[in-house]
């Protein structure tokens, strides 16, 4: 057991989330709270981002993904979204460094298209920087969006019936699964969205099917390791089913 001195409970080794994924919620109503620009909000939570990526990777999470920019998040006034790819570029130049020196691997998903030539080299080099790091994995998902992600893993696998490498009838649920941004990673356990907000906003439609909900009041900037804590906790009290019942578990459990 590792001792929750934030929280006053225990975090049970045994019972924690491989994968956890985070909606970064809650920015601009904490700039506005305080009078400020929004982008002020944007730049507070930066460090909450370095605290829940601390905490996640002493408490053996091996991936942690984070909800960076969604795909319809370009809406936004064009000097928010400009402000927004200046901070994403500054914490790729400056942050990676840490990652690369903790042994943090590094993995963007989401279309970069639209991003800047000197964006995506920047989110090239730290890839390649950090690929071969192994004590865990931070997914950033940056102009992402849920239905994004099955439409292109459906394009790849119709590119291979096409080409004649794939036929129709093997393609199952495991084909588009394998095409998806997040292929080679462990479906998310626990997913987690802060500001009090109760829904998933086209983020990781497909992987969300059976992950544990939580959701926090805590406006993002002021999320730290006693919130992430409290989260990790309350999914390690729950009993996931997986479409079972309460004595085919307790029957399974029985077993081991």
């Amino acid at each position: 057991m590792t001792e929750n001195v934030a929280a006053g409970i225990p975090v049970s080794a045994g019972n924690r989330p491989r994968h956890v994924a985070i909606i970064m919620d809650g920015n601009n109503r904490w700039a506005k709270a305080r009078r400020l620009a929004g982008v002020a909000g944007h730049k507070a939570g930066v460090n909450a981002v370095k605290a829940v990526v601390e905490t996640c990777a002493r408490e053996g999470v091996d991936v942690l993904t984070l909800f960076a920019f969604s795909s319809e998040n370009w809406r936004r006034p064009a000097e928010e979204v400009s402000a927004l790819m200046r901070l994403f570029l500054f914490a790729l130049e400056r942050e990676v460094k840490k990652l690369h020196r903790n042994n943090i691997r590094l993995k963007i998903i989401g279309d970069r298209t639209a991003f800047s030539p000197t964006l995506q080299d920047h989110m090239e080099r730290a890839e390649t920087l950090t690929e071969h790091n192994t004590l865990m994995t931070l997914v950033i998902a940056a102009n992402y969006g849920g239905q994004w992600d099955m439409t292109q893993a459906a394009r790849q696998v119709a590119e291979k019936v096409q080409a004649g490498t794939l036929v129709p009838s093997d393609i199952t649920d495991v084909t588009l699964q394998e095409h998806l941004s997040t292929g080679n990673l462990p479906m998310p356990d626990l997913m987690i969205r802060t500001a009090g907000e109760q829904r998933i906003s086209n983020f990781m439609l497909w992987q969300l099917a059976y992950t544990e909900f939580y959701f926090s009041e805590v406006y993002w900037p002021d999320f730290r390791e006693q919130q992430m804590r409290e989260a990790l906790n309350a999914y390690a009290s729950r009993q996931r089913r997986f479409g079972q019942t309460d004595d085919q578990i307790a029957h399974r459990c029985a077993l081991k």
